[in-house]
């Protein structure tokens, strides 16, 4: 058969037709990366993060009608209605595994941003990865300060880090000292990875700043199988309050020990991880009645704005669990990088890291008691307010600071 000239411009007229439908499915889905221990020690965090996640995401794709970034649209309208697909992968707690997960979510799954991780001691494996490969990530619950002062391009966190949650405790015990409450010595129990550190370094720093006297600084090995030493020096301290930051099988070993020898704290005031955990409750929770932990997100919320209680309906319905201070920062770490990822109106990394970067969400428009999400220079939120949370009555309630809380606090704890 001859090539006439018609047949060479209905075969160019052909192509022309099926370009655009090629790249609409090119970006019918937008893959996401979450990265998450989900086996070992910590993979019930990982169940619950996926829950999370997954909550997030359906918000996402779907019509749902909250005040929420792309909560009242399909999919993200900039990219055309593309839903978000999330690729999740399972770094077993370890930076090493954590960094060659991420590498593979990049180059084997084509994603164009990753959310994670839980353990501070992976992110630092991981964002390295991702700015390597000039890819957004979005630290959606780690709480070690010096994650954002590497000098990283894509790194974004929304959430508080341990300075800012050290100093919302320092602020209530002076708050409470007002009051006639004596608070004067300190007892610190950190595990030794960069979370434990990190969270003792800028408690050491600011006791001093605030005058009080630190009694026992115990550092000790994670998932170590005893801590009958440590708490022994613990326990010789007496100090007024413990400040322990420990993950989940530390804090409930943490709180076995003192029971077996006799050591009722007079308070403990939590850097959250093991003490924000459901685990620590249903294994050790009647010896906890008192505690308080510091947090990122409180259900008393939903008083005021109601969106949030019909969001975490929405998230027990898919793992039989209210929201807590991690699963919360989980789901808006996703919709943090979506909102971005529509604004870029791209997948190309640069182009979200601009977004990420021309970020201002009113605090109203998420479900934490945050005053908005915007990043500094650095890629850090500074306008995430940390509340502190009481355990009382088998539930938490916000006790700090004053505009946030709905009960006063119980102190000393057990009275």
């Amino acid at each position: 058969m001859s090539i006439t000239r018609r047949n060479v411009l209905l075969g160019a007229s052909a192509v022309a037709a099926l370009a655009p439908i090629a790249a609409r499915a090119e970006t019918s889905e937008v893959a996401i990366g979450v990265i998450y221990p989900f086996s070992g020690a910590s993979a019930q965090i990982g169940v619950d993060a996926q829950k999370a996640f997954e909550t997030a995401a359906e918000i996402i794709n779907n019509k749902y009608d909250f005040d929420l970034p792309l909560a009242r649209t399909e999919g993200l309208p900039g990219l055309g209605g593309a839903k978000v697909k999330l690729v999740f992968a399972d770094h077993q707690a370890d930076p090493q595994k954590g960094r060659a997960e991420a590498e593979r979510l990049i180059t084997q799954d084509k994603v164009c941003a990753i959310v994670g991780t839980y353990q501070s001691a992976v992110a630092v494996t991981v964002s390295q990865i991702c700015e390597r490969y000039q890819i957004p990530f979005i630290s959606a619950d780690n709480s070690s300060p010096s994650l954002h002062r590497r000098g990283l391009k894509f790194y974004f966190r929304a959430a508080p880090h341990d300075e800012m949650f050290s100093a919302a405790m320092f602020d209530f015990f002076d708050a409470m000292k007002k009051k006639g409450t004596k608070i004067e010595t300190l007892a610190l129990f950190h595990e030794d990875t960069i979370f434990g550190t990190d969270s003792s370094n800028a408690q050491l720093k600011l006791a001093a700043d605030r005058g009080y006297k630190v009694v026992a600084d115990i550092k000790y090995r994670a998932n170590s199988p005893s801590l009958t030493a440590e708490v022994q020096q613990i326990k010789a301290a007496n100090a007024d309050v413990l400040m322990p930051s420990s993950y989940t099988t530390d804090a409930i070993l943490l709180v076995k020990t003192m029971a077996e020898l006799g050591y009722k704290p007079k308070n403990i005031v939590a850097q959250d991880a093991g003490f924000a955990e459901k685990a620590t409750y249903d294994a050790v929770g009647d010896k906890l009645e008192g505690v308080i932990s510091r947090g990122s997100f409180s259900l008393d919320l939903a008083q005021k704005r109601p969106m949030v209680g019909l969001i975490n309906e929405m998230y027990r319905a898919k793992s039989g669990k209210d929201f807590n201070d991690y699963s919360s920062r989980q789901f808006m770490g996703l919709i943090v990088m979506a909102d971005a990822i529509n604004r870029a109106k791209s997948t190309d990394g640069d182009k979200i890291r601009e977004a990420l970067v021309a970020t201002d969400m009113p605090g109203e428009q998420t479900i934490m008691p945050w005053r908005r999400v915007k990043f500094d220079e650095m890629g850090q939120n500074n306008f995430a307010d940390p509340v502190l949370l009481q355990y009382s009555a088998k539930t938490f309630v916000t006790i700090f600071p004053e505009q946030a809380a709905v009960s006063e606090a119980i102190w000393p704890m057990n009275s």
